[in-house]
């Protein structure tokens, strides 16, 4: 058991490092101690821009063009070259939820929480939570933190199989 939990772990980390370097590989830029678990950097991912402490979930996707132009190419002949782009940028220590899509020409602050499935246009203010489609303010940062205090569990150091234990008993599951 402890074999697959070590190989498990390993196999997690890998995943993670393995995604960083591709973010690396394909030229976005980004500071320390940041962990990728998107594949989706879209088609100019050297025009995506983020600080120190930067953490996505599985499933984001950044986009930094505006397919849209395809309509106009063929609308109007004059427009038949052009293309349209977008950069994002990327403040520190931030979360950005599972399944989210960053589009072009974003902009997000510094101590940001994006919920999962939402959808990013535009500029996010520091020290703030958002979420929906389209990403809406929720609550600041310390109102967050104040709401999930008491709910907290203190186990980030937790091996893989003292954290099951610790929560099945939390949520009553040994019965």
């Amino acid at each position: 058991m402890i074999k697959k939990i070590k190989f498990l772990s390993t196999a997690i980390y890998y995943r993670i490092i393995s995604k960083t370097k591709l973010a690396k590989r394909l030229e976005v830029n980004f500071g320390k101690n940041c962990n990728f678990m998107t594949r989706s950097w879209g088609s100019e991912p050297y025009l995506i821009t983020m600080g120190d402490n930067v953490r996505t979930s599985s499933g984001v996707k950044f986009i930094t063009h505006d397919g849209a132009a395809y309509v106009i190419r063929n609308k109007y002949p004059e427009y038949n070259q052009i293309d349209l782009f977008g950069e994002i940028i990327i403040g520190n220590n931030v979360f950005i939820g599972m399944d989210t899509t960053i589009l072009p020409n974003t902009k997000i602050g510094n101590n940001i929480i994006i919920g999962a499935c939402s959808l990013v246009k535009g500029e996010l203010k520091d020290n703030s939570v958002y979420a929906g489609i389209p990403a809406k303010y929720i609550c600041s940062l310390d109102e967050f933190h104040n709401k999930n205090k008491d709910k907290y569990d203190y186990i980030k150091h937790y091996s893989p199989k003292e954290k099951k234990s610790y929560l099945l008993k939390k949520y009553k599951k040994n019965d």
